[in-house]
C-alpha cells in the first residue's frame, strides 16, 4: 500500500523524545493510543524509528499481538536479547549467521540472551542498561499493543522492571532508555498510567493524530498524476469517505482501488463509489455489532452496557453496579451471577470481554465503543429488541446518520 510519511509528526515525536521542548513529558515514556488500522504500527515501523536510528538511537521494536499465545513478557524479552546479539561483535554475527537466537555474550560472562527477565538470568533492566553500554548510544523500546502486557502476571512485571530501567537510566540531562508504548485501545491503555499501583502512574495517554486532510492531499496528488482525465477530484467527498471508514487507511484505498478499476461495478463518479462504499461499510460494521450484542441475555447486556458507560471506572460487584444490572436485565443480580456471565463474555468466539491480570475488565474490541457513543448521541440507546431478541429496525444506525446528508 501507497506510504504517506508523516515528516511533521514524526518530528515533533523525535523531539519530544529526545527531550528538545521544552514543554511535555515524552522523554520519560509516550504512551500513543489509536484505534486498529488507522496507521498506528505504519507510523511507528516506518516513520519514528528510521527518525529514530537517524537520530543516533538504537531501537527495540516488539508487537505483543505477534503471537498472542504467548507471554507478553517472554516477547520483551526476547526483543531486547535479539539486539543484544547484534551487539556482542563477531560472536554475534556467527550466531545471526547460524540462524541462533541467543548466545552467552562473549566478555559478559553469564548473560543468557535467553534467560533475561527469569530469576536465574539477567533482569531486565541490567540488559537494557547493557544493550545501552554496548551500542554507547540512547535505546528507544517500542512495544505496540503494549496494552496486552496487562494480561498476565509476567507482563505486568516486565512493565514495572521498564519503569525502573528509565528511573535507572535516566537523568535530567542525559536520556539513555526511551519507552514509547502503544495500543489500540486507550481504555486499556491508559491502565498503564492511571492509578497508585499502575507501572507508570502520573504519565499521560495521548491520541495519535488520525489521517486526515494532509493524507488526502497526498492521494488525491498521485491520482491526479496517473489519471488527469479524473480531475478536479472531490477531495472533499473523499475525505468524508475516509472519516466514515473510521479514518482506517486500509480499507479507504482498497475502496478506492477497486473505484478506480477498470471492472468497477456501478458507473458514476468514482469519489461517489469510494463514498457509498464506506458507508456500506460502516453499516455493515454496526449491524455486526448489534447481532453480537442482541445475540446476548438479558443480564450479560446489562454487564456490557455497565462497561461501555463506566469504562476504566468499571466495578463489577459493587452495589451500584448490582442495582444497575437488576434494573437494566430485570434479573436477580448476584456477584456470583455477575462473575459467570463475565466469563461468558470472555469465553465468547471472539471474546467480548477483556480481563487484566489484577482482575480488571474492559470491553475487548474498541470499535464498540463507538458504536455506543453513536447510538448514544443519537437517542437509541438502549437498543430496542423485537420478536425473538433481535434489534428492530427502527433501532438501527440510519444511512442518513452515517452519511450526514438529511
Amino acid at each position: 500500500m501507497l506510504h504517506f510519511p508523516r515528516v511533521a509528526l514524526t518530528t515533533h515525536t523525535v523531539d519530544m523524545l529526545l527531550g528538545r521542548e521544552v514543554l511535555g513529558d515524552a522523554h520519560n515514556g509516550l504512551f500513543l493510543a489509536a484505534p486498529r488500522r488507522t496507521g498506528k504500527s505504519t507510523f511507528l515501523q516506518a516513520d519514528l524509528m528510521p527518525a529514530l536510528q537517524q537520530a543516533g538511537v538504537v531501537v527495540v521494536y516488539v508487537d505483543l499481538w505477534s503471537d498472542i499465545r504467548r507471554d507478553p513478557a517472554a516477547l520483551v524479552a526476547e526483543a531486547i536479547g535479539r539486539e543484544l546479539i547484534t551487539r556482542s561483535g563477531a560472536v554475534g554475527k556467527a550466531a545471526r549467521a547460524a540462524g541462533l537466537e541467543s548466545v552467552t555474550i562473549a566478555g559478559a560472562p553469564k548473560i543468557d540472551t535467553t534467560r533475561i527477565g527469569r530469576t536465574d538470568g539477567l533482569t531486565l533492566p541490567d540488559a537494557v542498561r547493557e544493550l545501552q553500554e554496548r551500542a554507547k548510544a540512547p535505546v528507544a523500546l517500542i512495544i505496540d499493543e503494549a496494552q496486552h502486557a496487562l494480561s498476565s502476571v509476567a507482563g505486568e512485571a516486565t512493565m514495572a522492571a521498564l519503569k525502573s530501567a528509565r528511573d535507572q537510566m535516566n537523568r535530567a540531562d542525559s536520556v539513555k532508555l526511551l519507552l514509547i508504548m502503544s495500543g489500540s485501545d486507550r481504555d486499556k491503555l491508559l491502565r498503564l498510567v492511571n492509578s497508585n499501583a499502575a507501572p507508570f502512574y502520573g504519565s499521560q495517554v495521548e491520541r495519535l493524530p488520525p489521517l486526515g486532510a494532509d493524507f488526502m492531499a497526498f492521494v488525491v496528488e498521485r491520482i491526479a498524476a496517473q489519471r488527469p482525465e479524473l480531475t478536479p477530484i472531490d477531495t472533499a467527498m473523499l475525505l468524508r469517505a475516509l472519516e466514515i471508514f473510521g479514518n482506517r487507511p486500509q480499507f479507504f484505498m482498497h475502496a478506492l482501488a477497486d473505484a478506480l478499476s477498470p471492472l468497477a461495478g456501478p458507473p458514476g463518479p468514482f469519489e461517489q463509489i469510494v463514498l457509498a462504499t464506506a458507508v456500506q461499510r460502516r453499516v455493515d460494521d454496526e449491524a455486526q455489532i448489534a447481532a453480537e450484542f442482541s445475540a446476548l441475555n438479558a443480564l450479560e447486556r446489562a454487564v456490557i452496557w455497565r462497561l461501555l458507560e463506566q469504562g476504566p471506572r468499571f466495578r463489577p460487584y459493587d452495589a451500584e453496579a448490582l442495582r444497575f444490572y437488576r434494573d437494566k436485565s430485570g434479573l436477580p443480580a448476584t456477584p456470583a451471577k455477575v462473575q459467570a456471565a463475565l466469563e461468558a463474555l470472555r469465553a465468547r468466539t471472539p471474546a467480548m470481554v477483556w480481563k487484566s491480570a489484577r482482575g480488571e475488565y474492559a470491553v475487548e474490541d474498541a470499535a464498540m465503543h463507538r458504536w455506543f457513543a453513536d447510538r448514544v448521541a443519537a437517542g437509541t440507546w438502549p437498543p430496542v429488541l423485537g420478536s425473538g431478541g433481535a434489534l428492530s429496525d427502527t433501532d438501527s444506525q440510519s444511512r442518513c446518520e452515517v452519511t450526514r446528508s438529511c
